[in-house]
């Protein structure tokens, strides 16, 4: 992701806050790292332990399933990992999104290829929307498509990186 000391991250979809507290010592403390979550309980979980790991740099905050419920330019980058086939209103999240980015910010989305004949049946019956839908929907919102990462450790995932247009 190139996290930079300085840099204001939301990982949106955090759960346990397994990638939020990754971040934290990558921006340090004068970073933010957002533990973006709709569930009460995980924002929760990860206030309780950033505040046992001493992480002042890291805010959980709750959502809603239409905004990711942060400042208009907030965030230098927006992380989704596995996250994006469970927006029910994507259009709505990615607008929120769209503005909680600074100028030149970057949304990066991993999540699961979706494709009859490649992906497991648990795939295809539980991720909304592949690849190719992902990205009409992004585009659609408001953000250019900059590359997609090699994933070479990943056989089931696809990595996107857009930044706001």
């Amino acid at each position: 992701l190139q996290l930079q000391p300085g840099m204001a991250v939301a990982d949106v979809g955090a759960g346990t806050g397994l990638y939020t507290l990754l971040f934290a010592p990558k921006v340090g403390t004068e970073g933010r790292v957002y533990g973006v979550e709709i569930a009460p309980k995980f924002v929760e979980h990860i206030t309780k332990v950033a505040a046992e790991r001493q992480l002042p740099q890291v805010v959980a905050q709750l959502c809603s399933e239409r905004s990711i419920e942060l400042p208009e330019a907030s965030v230098d980058l927006v992380f989704v990992c596995d996250t994006y086939h469970h927006f029910e209103y994507p259009q709505a999240t990615l607008a929120s999104i769209h503005r909680a980015l600074r100028s030149g910010g970057e949304l990066v989305i991993l999540d699961f290829i979706r494709e009859p004949g490649v992906s497991r049946e648990w795939i295809l019956e539980h991720v909304r929307a592949g690849e190719a839908v992902v990205t009409q929907e992004v585009t659609a919102a408001g953000f250019t498509l900059v590359r997609r990462e090699a994933t070479p450790f990943l056989r089931e995932n696809y990595v996107l990186r857009f930044v706001k247009s």
